[in-house]
């Protein structure tokens, strides 16, 4: 076998991939806890979170790589992981305060406004 071991790269093999299956990165889960969590989900590292708990070196380059806001798609494709797996990192460190999320959600529109606002363009 052709496996070769590199700093923050983890067990690979050359022709097969990752020696170590997700499901060891996220300890067995394969949802995030957060059920509002989609791939295009803007995330960003709290600077400095009251209590930072000691991460494994996969939620340590989440963090890193949330000093600015990034999507969970962009995480999962940066870290070479399925999008299910960064979800879960992700969900944990927005869990332990870790992470925020900067942006509100999108919300259903106010059909009530966009009424009066269609009303008010005709009455013009």
């Amino acid at each position: 076998m052709n496996a070769r071991r590199s700093a923050g790269d983890g067990w690979r093999d050359s022709a097969a991939g990752p020696l170590v299956r997700p499901y060891a990165m996220t300890r067995g889960r394969t949802r995030a806890a957060a059920a509002e969590l989609e791939q295009d989900t803007l995330v960003v590292a709290v600077p400095e979170p009251e209590a930072r708990e000691e991460w494994d070196a996969d939620r340590e380059r989440v963090l890193e790589l949330c000093d600015r806001p990034r999507s969970v798609a962009d995480l999962a494709a940066a870290l070479d992981i399925p999008l299910v797996v960064a979800a879960v990192l992700v969900s944990d460190l927005l869990d332990s305060g870790d992470l925020s999320v900067p942006l509100a959600p999108p919300r259903e529109p106010d059909h009530a406004l966009l009424q009066a606002v269609l009303d008010g363009i005709r009455r013009l």
